[in-house]
């Protein structure tokens, strides 16, 4: 989410075993059986932030591999209108304006900073995937879409 050259970003610092565990991620989450992506980003949001997306942008997929893991597909999407005020009270984790200018800035996932950079120059269409080694980005591609 997006206002006044501001992201909404969410330090995972509540759940117990988190993989994302003191790490800043924007909001979102898993896709449920027969849900699509669309779906998936309004009930994410909505369960996290308790606002209802009105305008928002496909920007593309993101591939996580990880050895040992079951690969991962994000659909990454750009809110800039919602109805309602965001509840800063969310259980996974603190919830902030973060400023554009000071998101490098954070404890983020090493491929997280490179499609995050992506989006802050701009660009509408990233697409690409992660290859992790025991959380350990390892190498990174463009994807074919």
């Amino acid at each position: 989410m997006e206002k006044d050259g501001c992201y909404l970003m969410l330090l995972r610092n509540k759940k117990k075993a988190d993989v994302n565990e003191g790490k800043w991620i924007g909001v979102g989450g898993k896709l449920e059986e027969g849900e699509t992506p669309e779906e998936c980003l309004l009930r994410e949001v909505r369960e996290e932030t308790g606002v209802s997306l009105r305008e928002y942008t496909f920007i593309g997929v993101i591939g996580f591999r990880l050895q040992g893991a079951e690969d991962e597909d994000m659909y990454l999407y750009r809110a800039t209108a919602w109805d309602g005020a965001v509840d800063m009270d969310c259980n996974e984790g603190t919830l902030k304006w973060i400023p554009k200018k000071d998101i490098m800035d954070l404890e983020l996932w090493e491929g997280d900073r490179l499609f995050l950079e992506r989006m802050l120059r701009g660009e509408d269409s990233v697409n690409m995937d992660l290859f992790y080694k025991d959380d350990v980005l390892i190498r990174s591609c463009e994807r074919i879409q």
